[in-house]
């Protein structure tokens, strides 16, 4: 883990994409601005982990399996000869 010193309004800069300053110092709760491109999702890591569980959870669910379609008659025009699009 890099630790680093920051005084407010002073940045440090991730993979040059990605910024982030210290906005403001409230006793001991730091208050930091994060900006990047818009394709960088960037999440309260409990925020992250409730996503990372819900993932988890989804993919171990098992899935109900779709319901299976009554065999349906073939309609008949009135010639007697079966309709497009349906079973013969």
């Amino acid at each position: 883990m890099l630790i680093l010193s920051r005084k407010i309004n002073e940045s440090i800069v991730i993979d040059g994409r990605i910024t982030v300053k210290i906005v403001r110092v409230e006793g001991d709760v730091v208050k930091l601005g994060v900006e990047a491109p818009a394709d960088v999702p960037v999440h309260r890591q409990e925020v992250y982990e409730e996503i990372q569980r819900n993932n988890r959870e989804a993919l171990t669910q098992g899935r109900p399996a779709l319901p299976q379609l009554p065999a349906t008659k073939s309609k008949k025009n009135l010639k007697g000869q079966p309709v497009a699009g349906t079973p013969a």
